[in-house]
């Protein structure tokens, strides 16, 4: 039987998010998994998993916003800026810094700002993945871009930190395409000293949060047993994000044939729609790039069977 659903899965430190996806394919023994926004392989946390008809929604869950606690060091940074590289500066200087000054900086970082991706990235320039060009010592023009973030909380209790090199734990929730280790960098530089990111775990990814997933150890026991569809979320639950709008008998044809149709109210401030038949999506619409009044699909889904619905 055919395994389709999405599995929150706990990815744990010392494998890439492939790594996952490879073994999962093997404990399923399915190849249509794909993961849903990578994690590099020091970090832990949560990593959902698409298998079978819901990797159509995988780039929508990716697209969701995250939220994420790690640790910050100040006192030196590195090349990737984490703890896994070779350090490019350091402040051996005695440090004093306050909560004050601390949630002063979060505030000035909180909201759209701008990054510039590590070279230790997997960004693209001129078709090339920034650490390839990295790993052979080339440096090059990294383009910057607008993220979003929504809210930084200090988890630490100390009112100051002293020393020559100073830890404290943060919480973050924000948008897609934010990097943690540069936002690490940046509390830093706002401080005026060199800085890192030690540690990360990311805890929730879209709906998804730590006490919704499972291991890979925990997935193979549920595979052995036969209740992998236990754990496993719909299609659906990966659109969720999304209105959903069930579809007039008369009007299930076009919609599953893709046709462009008159443009549905919810569109007007909405990006996508989702259609369903007796709550199983369907399609998903968004409005037409080039006819205002009109709205064209964006992915198609199977047709629920008569068992199904």
């Amino acid at each position: 039987m055919a395994i389709n659903g999405i599995l929150p899965l706990w990815k744990e430190r010392g494998m890439t998010s492939h790594d996952c996806v490879f073994k999962l394919r093997k404990i399923l023994k399915t190849k249509k998994v794909g993961h849903t926004g990578t994690l590099d392989p020091e970090v832990d946390g949560v990593l959902p998993i698409c298998i079978g008809n819901t990797t159509k929604v995988a780039e929508y869950i990716t697209d969701q916003g995250k939220s994420y606690e790690a640790e910050v060091t100040i006192g030196y940074s590195t090349e990737t800026e984490d703890a896994t590289g070779s350090v490019v500066a350091t402040d051996d200087s005695e440090k004093h810094i306050t909560k004050e000054q601390l949630l002063d900086v979060f505030e000035k970082l909180t909201g759209e700002i701008t990054q510039i991706p590590p070279m230790y990235s997997a960004v693209k320039v001129k078709g090339k993945k920034l650490y390839e060009y990295a790993r052979q010592g080339i440096e090059v023009e990294r383009p910057s871009r607008i993220v979003r973030i929504d809210a930084i909380e200090l988890l630490d209790d100390q009112q100051e930190w002293t020393g020559k090199s100073i830890k404290f734990n943060i919480r973050i929730r924000c948008g897609k395409g934010t990097y943690i280790r540069t936002l690490a960098v940046q509390i830093g530089q706002a401080l005026g000293y060199p800085a890192h990111m030690s540690r990360l775990t990311r805890t929730q990814s879209g709906k998804f949060s730590r006490e919704d997933c499972v291991t890979l150890a925990q997935v193979a026991e549920l595979a052995q047993n036969d209740n992998v569809n236990t754990i496993l979320k719909p299609l659906s639950y990966g659109l969720s994000v999304f209105p959903f709008v069930e579809i007039e008998e008369k009007n299930i044809f076009a919609i599953k044939n893709g046709q462009v149709l008159e443009r549905h109210s919810i569109l007007a401030e909405q990006e996508f729609v989702v259609f369903t038949v007796k709550g199983h999506p369907l399609a998903l619409y968004k409005r037409h790039p080039e006819k205002a009044d009109k709205m064209k699909p964006e992915k198609m889904f199977s047709i629920p069977t008569m068992d199904e619905v």
